[in-house]
């Protein structure tokens, strides 16, 4: 029987109810099957971390991790602890220590969902949107100069390499290749950003030769929000920077009816380094402690941590539970209109499992 590593850091806020909703969700899972286990490792690195050490997590916490399979992540961000912080001491230490240069945020409408998109037919809003994950606009290049000083002055670079842009962009034409539709879209800025934007741009041109099956367009990224909302169904799959598709992603999650439900992986793609899955909606300390946070975009990360583990039959069916969960609006949390808690989505998930698929006679 296989045994899968995996690290759990749920962090601030809600993360720390929703990475133990996923772990019980992959404990259920292992409990149907014959074929693998799971051994889990959880680290209280976050906001109290800091307060009692001075840092988000240890100087050598990526030692700790480096032999793991996969990460479960819930939320970096605390109130009372600079934003900057947060972030760069323990999300962006990890997805850059661990060179996961790929962020991958699937999106669609799950069924039971009122989206937003009243105009959208079923299967319309199907996306996946590549986000550039080690440099550009959060390369960490800049600085302050003459602080408090009516001269003060502040940069921040967006750093771009060659090297950098064209695996993503090949990263993003083998996904699309991989997909139904064969379709990219290339976000862009490269109207008002001459240099680097520029270069993505004919970077892009130069890896499509490589995929003559995928079909690709170009969208400058302000034109790609009103696409969004206008025409949904001429995207598939999406390609852009590292803070455009921040932002993007964002949209692609409302639009498909919540934050809560939507997951992403920061993915090395060569598998020098584990990789790590984690929901999107933050650490939303507004619902910290009520039971109203929604588990299932930690739930839909969990979908997708099987998948790069290779288990794409107990990913599929995790999805499948998850649809059957939201497909019952007696389970919706208050994000999507409904009075669940995080503890009874939970529940319904895991006796899903449970119920879906009996373990095998040895």
């Amino acid at each position: 029987m296989k045994t899968y590593k995996i690290a759990t850091i749920p962090g601030d806020g809600i993360g720390k109810e929703v990475v133990p909703a996923g772990r019980e969700v992959l404990q259920a899972l292992a409990a149907t099957s014959d074929r693998f286990r799971f051994e889990f490792e959880d680290f209280d690195w976050g906001g109290d971390y800091f307060r009692a050490h001075g840092v988000m997590m240890p100087d050598d916490g990526l030692d700790a991790l480096r032999g793991k399979d996969a990460i479960l992540f819930g939320s970096a961000g605390d109130p009372h602890i600079p934003d900057h912080v947060t972030l760069w001491g323990l999300r962006l230490k990890i997805c850059q220590g661990f060179d996961q240069y790929a962020n991958v945020r699937p999106t669609r409408i799950l069924p039971g969902i009122d989206g937003p998109l009243k105009r959208c037919a079923p299967g319309q809003l199907d996306w996946v949107i590549v986000r550039e994950n080690s440099e550009g606009e959060y390369a960490g290049v800049g600085g302050r100069v003459h602080q408090g000083h009516p001269i003060e002055a502040a940069t921040d670079v967006s750093m771009m390499t060659r090297a950098g842009v064209e695996r993503i962009m090949r990263f993003a034409f083998n996904l699309a290749r991989s997909r139904p539709r064969k379709l990219l879209t290339v976000v862009t800025k490269s109207n008002a950003q001459r240099h680097a934007m520029v270069m993505w741009d004919e970077i892009a041109l130069q890896i499509s030769k490589e995929f003559p099956d995928v079909t690709w367009d170009k969208e400058l990224v302000d034109a790609c929000t009103a696409r969004m909302v206008n025409r949904p169904a001429s995207l598939d799959t999406i390609v852009a920077t590292n803070l455009h598709a921040d932002i993007l992603s964002d949209l692609a999650a409302a639009l498909a009816g919540s934050l809560g439900i939507a997951p992403t992986g920061n993915i090395d793609p060569e598998r020098r380094y584990p990789s790590m899955f984690e929901p999107i909606h933050g650490s939303a300390f507004d619902i910290m402690g009520k039971g109203l946070a929604n588990p299932v975009g930690t739930f839909w990360s969990v979908v997708m941590l099987l998948e790069h583990l290779g288990e794409t039959e107990a990913a599929a069916q995790v999805m499948q539970a998850i649809e059957a969960v939201t497909a019952d609006k007696s389970l919706h949390t208050r994000d999507l209109g409904g009075e669940a808690t995080t503890a009874e989505v939970t529940r319904a998930m895991t006796a899903r499992l449970a119920a879906g698929a009996p373990r095998k006679a040895a």
